[in-house]
């Protein structure tokens, strides 16, 4: 088996790189220019694969390609968004800050930079740490800081590519529904389990953008779902449902780029699951969304002006475990309980104490005039974020709202308030694969939920 890397993989795969063509005499109603572009990031190499922790050999072929697409709209104020969707399980702050460093010569501000990952089970593991936290062959690890790396420079210069090829287009807004999706926490008389649970909160919602050029034609549909990707968990590289749903949309609209940008999927689940069969039904299920979306006659072009922002908000964790938890958890039976533990009293020892804050969360809004307003959360956001965004956003549905989680760090889970009090693997048991010290506390919530309310506010005045 081959392990090497490098520059082998960086050559072997070629750009997928459709653009808005040229247009001479743009007609005078566009108010906006934009350009979509698509790159493989597939591995060739066996790459180890994240999403379960139980995993116990690297990828074995693929059953599709994994690729990142961009996205970028600009409106005559000149302010600028650049949309990045991947067929990835996450976004690590290397990634990000990689992306966000070698975008910036483009004119791209961090304000404007938006990665979001579909969340496949079925993609690298990105998180070299965790490779090694696991006890997994530490060659392994360096071949996912490799592919870091690469996928960050792909990415890079396609946002390059995109950026000087935008031209007169028009944005339209429009949503519809798909039904796979179900809450994934059951209350049992044990606490809550995860299971489906057909009478738990979801977000049916399937929003929808489409851009298409000074003549009509439509070259970019981004859409959205909040549901997690794992319908499937065998060892080959997919893009479970959201990969064919994009395949599918694109295949109903030749020379267009289909992009999708996963929402507050957090204790979202498709069912049925664990086939292939299943997962292009889901798939199907979530590309008829997206054409019902393309046929209502609701469709709300978007007139701008555009405007963008981005902060980090501090978020505080629960009281973090003494050294004497720590040394019992060491004896549990539970392999990962011991894998946390240990790495907490390692911070201990080194540090003296456990960190308390999660100082650096980002959050990051974009609105559209009077017609949306886009919010991008980090982490496994839980469904409640989106359905509060859209109450208290939405000026009582004179403003759509789409809130997609899994934006710029996926660290873990990002309970409610509500989850938080009702325990459970989302609540804080998933911590337990992270390096974090234990749950957030009651305040987390409120906190974001004031975050995205100040940036809101501030793009509001301007």
């Amino acid at each position: 088996m081959r392990l090497e890397l490098g520059l082998a993989i960086a050559l072997s795969l070629s750009f997928v790189v459709v653009f808005v063509p040229n247009t001479v005499n743009a007609d005078e109603s566009c108010c906006w220019r934009a350009a979509v572009g698509a790159v493989a990031i597939t591995p060739e190499e066996p790459l180890w694969m994240g999403g379960y922790a139980a995993r116990d050999e690297p990828a074995d072929g693929k059953i599709h390609d994994l690729f990142a697409k961009v996205l970028v709209v600009e409106n005559l104020n000149g302010h600028r968004l650049v949309l990045v969707t991947t067929d990835l399980l996450g976004i690590t702050k290397e990634l990000r800050t990689a992306v966000e460093t070698q975008v910036r010569p483009y004119g791209v501000e961090r304000k404007s930079l938006l990665l979001n990952a579909s969340h496949t089970h079925c993609g690298p593991e990105l998180r070299s740490e965790r490779i090694l936290r696991l006890g997994i062959d530490a060659r392994y690890a360096a071949l996912s800081r490799k592919y870091v790396r690469w996928v960050a420079q792909r990415i890079a210069i396609l946002v390059g590519k995109v950026v000087d090829q935008i031209e007169p287009a028009r944005l339209f807004y429009s949503h519809a529904r798909a039904g796979f999706a179900m809450n994934r926490r059951l209350p049992t008389q044990k606490g809550f389990i995860n299971s489906p649970n057909p009478d738990g909160s979801t977000d049916h919602q399937v929003p929808v953008l489409r851009m298409e050029t000074a003549s009509g034609d439509t070259k970019a549909i981004l859409f959205g779902y909040a549901c997690h990707a794992t319908t499937l968990s065998f060892q080959q590289l997919c893009g479970d449902y959201p990969g064919f749903a994009q395949q599918f949309v694109q295949e109903a609209h030749p020379g267009c780029i289909a992009m999708f940008m996963n929402g507050c999927s957090g204790d979202q689940n498709p069912y049925p699951r664990r086939t292939l069969d299943l997962a292009k039904q889901h798939g199907r299920a979530l590309a008829n969304g997206v054409e019902t979306a393309l046929l209502t006659k609701t469709q709300t072009e978007l007139r701008g002006p555009l405007q963008v922002a981005f902060k980090n908000v501090t978020l505080r964790f629960a009281e973090p475990p003494s050294r004497k938890d720590l040394e019992q958890q060491m004896q549990t039976g539970n392999k990962y309980m011991r894998i946390h533990a240990r790495g907490l009293l390692d911070e201990l020892d080194a540090h003296g104490r456990i960190k308390t804050e999660f100082d650096r969360f980002p959050l990051q809004v974009a609105r559209f005039g009077d017609d949306l307003i886009l919010v991008g959360i980090c982490g496994e956001a839980v469904v409640d974020y989106s359905l509060r965004c859209k109450q208290e956003l939405s000026k009582k549905g004179k403003i759509a709202v789409w809130t997609a989680g899994y934006c710029n760090d996926v660290f873990g889970y990002l309970p409610s308030e509500r989850i938080l009090q009702e325990g459970g693997y989302e609540a804080g048991d998933a911590m337990r694969y992270t390096t974090f010290p234990g749950r957030f506390d009651t305040s987390v919530e409120s906190r974001i939920m004031d975050g995205i309310h100040q940036l809101v506010s501030g793009l509001s005045r301007k």
